[in-house]
């Protein structure tokens, strides 16, 4: 078992639970890991999604988002949940549908237009689409806001090195120092670095698709814990992923696509069965059988 470059010990698999690789692999209890933020209050409503559709790729969808609310989508693949997001931040031309961000209408016709009204997208594929690899982490953080740490179009370093200074001790990032390569970095501290350029753009709807794919375990629970602080101070995210118990964990509302239809919405804690059910289209007398 190795950490951190250092070898932590040699046991036998016979031996081993679960639990036991868990502690090993991240130094601690992964229970003592995990923030409990169910109590965290719903405030106003952020966000409206009325109709909402795409030619091919999900019939209209309609649901509110809330501060403080992780609203889960969940379904198969193909089901259409990244394609809802992507709607959202502007990346599909063909989209229809209304979009009200604290009771305005806005028209949201291209991730520019996106960011401007509040939204802030983490994708499920962050070395293609979240992270520009070949720049420096610092650098990554100061991108959606280059006009905050600019004057007469020229970036002033010492502005970019505090905010993005900032945002990196906030999330966590371990890494040399702000000016490391991004693509050096782990999958986690990669995934927390997206996190960051959106915190630093000051976003206050958090699109977030496939959080912890490719992340150990422990950077998993860390990533859970951010997102849940970050729900807890008031923002309000739209989290989409395919691991069911990830979505059971962190959701304070689910709704559930199948073939690109919203099929149903359930309250926090459903269950996996109750979710599985909707995502598969089975009934519960055919589960029986």
């Amino acid at each position: 078992m190795l950490r951190d470059g250092q070898v932590v010990d040699t046991v036998g698999v016979g031996s081993l639970s679960r639990d036991d690789l868990i502690r090993m692999m991240i130094g601690r209890e992964l229970a003592a890991s995990l923030q409990d933020h169910s109590h965290a209050k719903v405030g106003e409503e952020i966000l409206r999604v009325e109709n909402l559709s795409s030619p091919g790729k999900f019939q209209p969808v309609s649901f509110t988002l809330h501060a403080g609310e992780i609203l889960g989508v969940a379904g198969l693949v193909g089901a259409g949940r990244t394609e809802i997001v992507e709607a959202l931040f502007g990346l599909d031309g063909q989209a229809s549908g209304e979009v009200f961000v604290r009771g305005k209408k806005v028209s949201v016709q291209n991730p520019i237009q996106a960011m401007r009204v509040g939204f802030g997208l983490i994708p499920e594929d962050r070395k293609h689409h979240g992270l520009v690899l070949s720049m420096t982490a610092k650098e990554n953080v100061s991108l959606p806001v280059l006009d905050s740490v600019s004057a007469a179009g020229w970036i002033e370093p010492k502005k970019e090195r505090s905010l993005a200074q900032k945002y990196f001790d906030k999330m966590r990032v371990k890494a040399p120092s702000i000016d490391a390569s991004s693509a050096g970095l782990s999958g986690g501290n990669q995934q927390k670095l997206v996190l960051a350029k959106w915190l630093a753009a000051d976003t206050d709807i958090l699109l977030v698709d496939e959080p912890t794919r490719g992340v150990d375990v422990g950077a998993k629970a860390e990533i859970h814990n951010l997102i849940r602080s970050l729900a807890a101070e008031g923002n309000a995210v739209l989290l989409v992923s395919s691991e069911l118990p990830e979505l059971l964990s962190l959701a304070t509302r689910l709704v559930v696509m199948r073939e690109g239809v919203m099929v149903g919405e359930l309250p926090a804690n459903p269950g996996e069965e109750s979710v599985m059910r909707m995502m598969a289209g089975i009934s519960a007398v055919a589960l029986e059988r």
